[in-house]
């Protein structure tokens, strides 16, 4: 099953609200267009391996709330139209934590 309309245009936002945050916390330029949901997918598991690797608690939690919102993400790609919206909230608000939690 694809993404609907709607978890594509979700998709869209929280690529634009979190890219910049997310590159910054491992030193990485912004990239100048959409990442689209897969590659977006990738930035965020890059940034929850880095902020992982580190022996700084802040940033072990905020790798956690990162791998929670790989996940949410992740399945909002498969998941029926139904569920995509909850899914991509709840990987809003780990997004929102953990870049709270890492700067």
């Amino acid at each position: 099953m694809s993404t609907s309309t709607a978890a594509a245009t979700t998709f869209t936002a929280l690529d634009a609200c979190f890219t910049a945050d997310l590159a910054a916390i491992i030193g990485s330029d912004q990239p100048q267009r959409s990442l689209g949901p897969t590659r977006f997918i990738y930035l965020v598991e890059e940034v929850r391996d880095v902020l992982g690797a580190s022996s700084h608690r802040p940033w072990q939690e905020a790798s956690r709330d990162l791998a929670i919102a790989a996940e949410h993400l992740t399945d909002a790609l498969t998941a029926p139209a139904d569920d995509q919206s909850g899914l991509l909230a709840w990987a809003r608000t780990h997004l929102r934590d953990a870049i709270t939690a890492a700067t």
